[in-house]
């Protein structure tokens, strides 16, 4: 291969959401595709639309809060009220400014005052339950103290601990313990150099098993997996599209004005085109509507890209990801890429594909010339993980658990709906957003619930678009039934207080039925 082996059109991530904001604001969606066709199993997704009154009000709560922010920006020049944001020197006005005028803004006016609902401490494993460092500040969230309390028992609902292997005993530590006394923690050398080792070699033979793939190559860092990896791929070129989330329809749009319009400037043909999609995505709850994916790549004989950072494990009736919860075939992904920092409880990720790709980065990658290998104790962990979800170990526990998340999955967003809260995303992402729009509500939720021992993650702007503001619960085969009964009914009292039940769409309660690999192939609505 050639380092101009491709030359890409990527699809616009942020013209794919406009397309879905404008979608799910004319109608409420609920996409329910049954047996036949490209898909041999019911695809279930919905996104509710925003009720007017609650958008109104959003857009409302965050005009009042730009006032108050204009407001004390004007005391805080007059010296009124302390200025602690960080602003260029007088000296440095004439320079390109280090900050700009409105992410400044925003950060010491709206985010600084709901500060204390992220990157919350914690001094324990990110099991089913963490302990976490008491902090409090004297400063409206600008500085934080530590008390020297720790929080003890808290539920964790907002940790990618998607098959609970996030633990410091069993198995898979005894297997590292044993390694790193074997090995050390890392031999500080590249692939390319002295860093390559024995177990580096099984855990990437045992990747490819895994994946159904001739060849993988395995990194010390998930990000740098993609970060170092897609520019060894398509070499030198000018990127105009990134394809993420977007409706098949939609992309089969943009990949018909790739191929007639060419390239921006001199509209020459592209050489290849790679479509890039995500198995999971972890801000909407959704599943990557993979066999049409699929259907349009050969079609228009382009390449596909397979993010699986939140799937793989997560996802079918063995964990081996939305490949197999499709019952597709894993040679119609050109390039199967995952992470390790989830299901696995570990870090790092790979890359599986054809082995001339795997050769090809090997050679090109600058995660494989210039990064140091993984560490031995973590790659076995990988791979004591691995061997048991694959049955491997000789027992039937990576196989239980990954039932026990789906069975996990499907209950908890059940019961949430009949409760009246809108839920994005598939029923069977075990990433389950809980819409709270408005910015008040945001840390008011956070708060809430740690004070009831849970702790969830809450996003808003600019990670969400400014109206859908949301609490994303992660659910783990970890969490038994009734610390889920215990969520739900804390949830139930926080919704209730906040008035968060914003769905129109009332389900009638159903009775628990037993849960089995059969789910995956029929489900009765």
């Amino acid at each position: 291969m050639s380092a101009s082996w491709m030359s890409t059109v990527f699809m616009s991530a942020s013209l794919g959401l406009q397309l879905q904001r404008h979608i799910d604001y004319a109608c409420c969606i609920n996409h329910i595709v049954h047996n036949g066709g490209l898909y041999k199993r019911p695809f279930n997704e919905a996104f509710e639309e925003t009720p007017m009154l609650v958008a109104v009000l959003t857009y409302v709560g965050y005009g009042v809060l730009t006032l108050f922010g204009y407001l004390r920006d004007f005391m805080r020049q007059w010296k009124i009220e302390k200025c602690q944001n960080a602003t260029e020197r007088e000296e440095q006005k004439d320079f390109v400014p280090l900050y700009q005028d409105f992410e400044n803004f925003y950060n010491r006016n709206l985010y600084m005052r709901i500060r204390d609902s992220w990157n919350r401490p914690i001094c324990s494993v990110p099991g089913a339950k963490v302990d976490m460092m008491e902090r409090v500040s004297h400063d409206y969230n600008w500085t934080f103290t530590y008390t020297g309390r720790v929080i003890k028992d808290i539920m964790n609902m907002g940790s990618y601990n998607y098959l609970g292997f996030a633990q410091n005993a069993g198995a898979c530590q005894e297997a590292a313990a044993k390694v790193l006394s074997q090995y050390g923690a890392g031999v500080c050398s590249t692939r390319q150099e002295m860093g390559n080792l024995d177990k580096h070699e099984e855990l990437e033979k045992l990747v490819a098993r895994f994946l159904g793939v001739e060849s993988a190559m395995a990194y010390g860092m998930g990000f740098a997996t993609n970060s170092m990896n897609i520019p060894a791929l398509v070499g030198k070129v000018w990127f105009n599209y990134l394809f993420a989330f977007v409706f098949p329809q939609c992309l089969e749009k943009l990949l018909k004005d790739a191929i007639v319009h060419g390239q921006p400037r001199t509209r020459r043909p592209w050489k290849k085109i790679l479509i890039l999609v995500e198995g999971i995505y972890s801000m909407e709850g959704s599943i990557v509507r993979l066999p049409e994916v699929i259907a349009l790549k050969k079609k228009y004989k382009s390449y596909l890209y397979l993010d699986e950072a939140h799937s793989i494990g997560a996802l079918g009736p063995t964990g081996r990801g939305v490949v197999e919860y499709f019952g597709l075939n894993p040679e119609d992904v050109d390039v199967m890429m995952g992470t390790f920092t989830k299901s696995f409880g570990a870090a790092g990720g790979y890359i599986g594909g054809k082995k001339e790709l795997i050769d090809y980065l090997r050679t090109y990658s600058h995660s494989a010339a210039y990064a140091t290998s993984m560490s031995p104790p973590v790659v076995e962990q990988i791979i004591t993980s691995m061997k048991c979800i694959m049955g491997e170990d000789g027992t039937t526990i990576g196989r239980a658990r990954v039932q026990q998340l789906a069975e996990n999955t499907r209950y908890f967003r059940r019961r949430l709906k009949e409760m009246g809260f809108i839920i994005y995303g598939n029923e069977d992402s075990p990433v389950v957003p809980l819409m709270l729009y408005m910015p008040a509500k945001i840390g008011a939720f956070g708060r809430e619930m740690l004070k009831r021992n849970i702790g969830v993650v809450v996003v808003g702007f600019p990670a969400t678009p400014i109206i859908e503001s949301r609490a994303r619960f992660c659910l783990s085969a970890a969490h038994t039934k009734e610390m889920l009964d215990t969520a739900l009914k804390e949830v139930n009292e926080v919704g209730d207080l906040l008035q968060l039940k914003y769905s129109r769409r009332r389900l009638v309660p159903l009775l628990d039925r037993p849960f089995d690999e059969t789910t995956y192939e029929e489900t009765e609505d």
